[in-house]
């Protein structure tokens, strides 16, 4: 039987480092989706670089960080509820850098009609830098695959009590 080479330390290490990366800029890509359902501006400005850009659908790029939230403040202000599923589906870290491409599905209920959701199926493309405070989201893209709205014509969201509880 052939003697099989163990991997070096080097490689080892090399190794744990690009699960690290991998699992590191994953969380930025969720902690970006859960900052925003939680209206916790602080946390969404944590997972962006300074000099982000992101383009959501058709609309016209948004340049910075501070001006990117500022952007998501206003298009989620009437919001009564947010919620993101996402699944990362592909991390590739080259360097201090990577990309990734996420499935999304958001629901959104909004204040002026608070019996409908509101549903987007899409696809994020995001570039990701390292940075010494972690992995920073720098490029953002939605791409956007459908749209619609739901409702509950059968009442079952009273049939179980409604909606609630509120937990900040």
């Amino acid at each position: 039987m052939p003697a099989t080479n163990p991997a070096t330390n080097e490689d080892l290490e090399r190794k744990v480092q690009l699960l690290l990366d991998r699992s590191e800029a994953t969380d930025t890509l969720y902690r970006y989706c859960s900052s925003i359902d939680r209206r916790d501006l602080t946390a969404l400005r944590s997972t962006l670089a300074d000099d982000i850009r992101a383009r959501y659908g058709n609309a016209e790029w948004v340049e910075g960080g501070d001006e990117l939230v500022k952007w998501i403040d206003s298009a989620t202000v009437d919001a009564i509820w947010q919620h993101h599923l996402i699944s990362v589906y592909h991390v590739d870290i080259d360097g201090d850098r990577a990309s990734a491409v996420s499935y999304h599905t958001s629901h959104q209920m909004f204040k002026d009609n608070p019996e409908v959701a509101s549903v987007i199926i899409a696809r994020y493309h995001d570039k990701l830098v390292r940075t010494p405070s972690g992995w920073k989201i720098s490029e953002k893209v939605m791409e956007i695959l459908w749209a619609g709205e739901r409702r509950d014509p059968a009442g079952r969201l009273d049939a179980i009590g409604g909606r609630g509880p509120v937990v900040p």
